[in-house]
């Protein structure tokens, strides 16, 4: 008997058991392959735009990937450094061998804690509520609580040309069984569809043909902890290239040969519309003259590399045709072919914010089978479904992120709330308050969260806390030292490229200035402070009035968040409630006045009969 059992072993299901587990709950993990545990099918790296943050965000709240990545570089980057922090990411490549076999070590050394090698076909279910799982040999295996991770493996199908092969991503056998089951249990099973690029042999490529992409000059890591763990001056390189016309008249003229554009007629997944194949591509943005293409490293234990932004469908003689048809490429050796691959998942508007359903009580799902895309968006989730599955067998609370708080909460919102029709992908542009959600400070707004559920150490909140203690220590410190306008200080600004000041100043408003970076002035502060700490002080000091105009917004937000929708609400009983905001509602019942108001379909003159509704009926005077 276990408290918990947790269904994958992908980003997600090592996020889910890991939480549960280190909560102090009886956790059992089952995977189809153990050696398949956090492993990486498709791009060999972590984070990116927005999902950078997220990772930081995973690590603030006491998840593991982004140590087990500090672990695993290959190389590293800030994305978007010359532009506003609002957008600022990092992006690691990541080592194929090394990330699975960091996380399945630290698996295997937390208490609590069993890995079983098996596939689950159904569930057992007793009066609406989980009780256990039944393997495909029959055993059942009881517990208080599941978290379905289960990935692309309901019902996997390998797509290339005219061939379909059910099958998961490495060739494995898929679950068969367990989405039928779903449906016959009351969820909206829908089909949705991924893919991957070429794999090529490295000694193949011509590189004098590319453009070197080095990682930063700099050390950076995901996880608070800043262990460092590469050495920057041996990072190894990406390249960049661009297709040429002759790929985009090889795939126009073989575009009813891929699966996606005729070669098969009975495909119902929808694919990714911010990662899209290269016939996508080809055919959405006909004007394009070239696409660009990265060409990554996948580890330093095999030569494979990656062409990232090239997923197809073609057939392999065709794919053999347009990989010869890029810079470099010309003569290269195709490892591993591309392929997509369509599978099953759940309508993400039967779940609950704390991603329990609404249709099995205790049952948790998080990652692809959600109709999300990227191991970071699954990652979060699992962490998300662990802490809530824990914190429901403790009867407490659940931990339900805003969206001013997190780009997790701006996520798990968007599912619960809005849906998918193709798969989810996080953007900055998702987040209306994405100048509150940077990387810097995914700590200050997260770190108290992952104490309080038990997933953050007292000494690393220890260590937190004099972060924040130096942070208001530098920032006040800064509103009292004051510059005046003597000769040596004057030769020094204009030295840096600074005007000269005329009148007296303090260093707090100095660094308003666009052009004055708080390093420059180190030497006018009595203390020394980590880079981090003057990044962040020297951030929230230039973007001051926008940071105050997104808090007054966000807490308006807030405030409608707090203005709850009963549970027994009947929204048939509400007079001249629009049919499509009745239907919407009555599907996703929100808990909230302000997640009502997010709900599309559902409009400003609903919300008001909503409102009226809830103060008449549940809050008169006589009650």
């Amino acid at each position: 008997m276990y408290e918990i059992i947790v269904v994958g072993g992908g980003h997600a299901g090592c996020e889910a058991s890991l939480a549960s587990a280190r909560k102090g709950h009886k956790t059992l993990l089952i995977t189809g392959n153990i050696k398949n545990i956090a492993d990486m099918p498709c791009n060999p790296s972590i984070g990116g735009s927005a999902k950078g943050i997220v990772v930081r965000e995973i690590d603030a709240l006491g998840g593991e990937m982004g140590r087990n990545a500090d672990k695993s570089l290959l190389q590293i980057k800030m994305l978007n450094s010359a532009k506003g922090p609002a957008v600022r990411a990092l992006r690691a490549q990541a080592d194929k061998i090394t990330y699975p076999k960091n996380m399945l070590k630290t698996l295997n050394n937390t208490p609590n804690l069993e890995i079983k090698e098996a596939i689950v076909e159904d569930l057992i279910i007793e009066n609406n509520k989980i009780k256990g799982i039944v393997l495909e040999n029959g055993e059942k295996i009881n517990s208080d609580a599941v978290i379905l991770t289960t990935g692309t493996y309901l019902k996997a199908d390998i797509l290339v040309g005219d061939t379909r092969t059910r099958q998961g991503p490495h060739g494995e056998k898929p679950s068969n069984h367990l989405s039928d089951k779903l449906k016959e249990y009351g969820f909206n099973i829908i089909r949705l569809k991924t893919g991957t690029p070429q794999r090529i042999e490295k000694s193949s490529i011509d590189f004098s043909k590319t453009k070197v992409e080095l990682g930063d000059d700099r050390y950076w890591t995901f996880s608070f902890d800043n262990e460092i763990y590469y050495d920057k001056d041996k990072q190894i390189p990406c390249h960049l290239i661009y297709t040429t016309p002759i790929t985009h008249q090889i795939i126009r003229d073989n575009l009813n040969k891929s699966s996606m554009y005729g070669g098969l007629n009975d495909i119902k997944g929808v694919g990714p519309r911010y990662c899209p194949s290269i016939e996508d591509k080809i055919v959405r943005f006909a004007d394009k003259e070239r696409h660009q293409l990265f060409l990554e490293p996948e580890s330093i234990y095999y030569d494979d590399i990656y062409i990232q932004g090239f997923s197809t469908s073609m057939p392999k003689n065709i794919q053999e045709q347009m990989v010869h048809s890029l810079p470099g490429l010309e003569h290269a050796k195709i490892n591993k072919y591309a392929y997509a691959i369509e599978y099953d998942a759940i309508d993400s508007k039967q779940l609950k914010q704390s991603l329990e359903t609404k249709v099995v009580e205790n049952l948790f799902t998080a990652g692809q089978i959600n109709g999300t895309s990227g191991y970071e968006e699954a990652a979060c989730q699992g962490l998300m479904a662990g802490i809530n599955a824990s914190l429901k067998l403790e009867n407490k609370e659940p931990l339900i992120l805003k969206r001013n708080e997190a780009y997790i909460g701006v996520l798990i919102d968007d599912l619960v709330t809005k849906g998918i029709i193709d798969p989810y992908r996080l953007l900055t542009s998702r987040a209306e308050y994405r100048l509150l959600l940077r990387h810097d400070n995914a700590d200050i707004r997260l770190r108290d969260y992952g104490y309080k559920v038990g997933l953050v150490s007292e000494e690393k909140y220890n260590k937190f806390l004099q972060k924040k203690k130096k942070i208001e220590e530098l920032n006040e410190s800064l509103k009292t030292i004051k510059l005046t306008p003597k000769k040596e200080i004057n030769d020094y600004l204009t030295s840096l490229g600074i005007p000269e000041i005329k009148d007296g100043i303090t260093l707090y408003n100095l660094i308003k200035r666009p052009e004055i970076k708080i390093e420059n002035l180190t030497k006018f502060i009595d203390k020394d402070y980590d880079l981090e700490i003057l990044e962040q002080v020297e951030i929230n000091i230039k973007y001051e009035g926008y940071i105050s105009k997104a808090l007054l917004e966000a807490n308006k937000m807030v405030d409608l968040d707090n203005k709850k929708i009963p549970d027994d609400i009947d929204y048939d009983k509400i007079h001249n409630l629009a049919s499509e905001a009745k239907q919407k509602l009555k599907t996703i019942r929100p808990t909230s006045i302000g997640q009502a108001i997010r709900i599309s379909g559902v409009n400003p003159a609903d919300i008001s009969l909503i409102m009226i509704y809830i103060k008449k009926e549940y809050f008169h005077e006589s009650k």
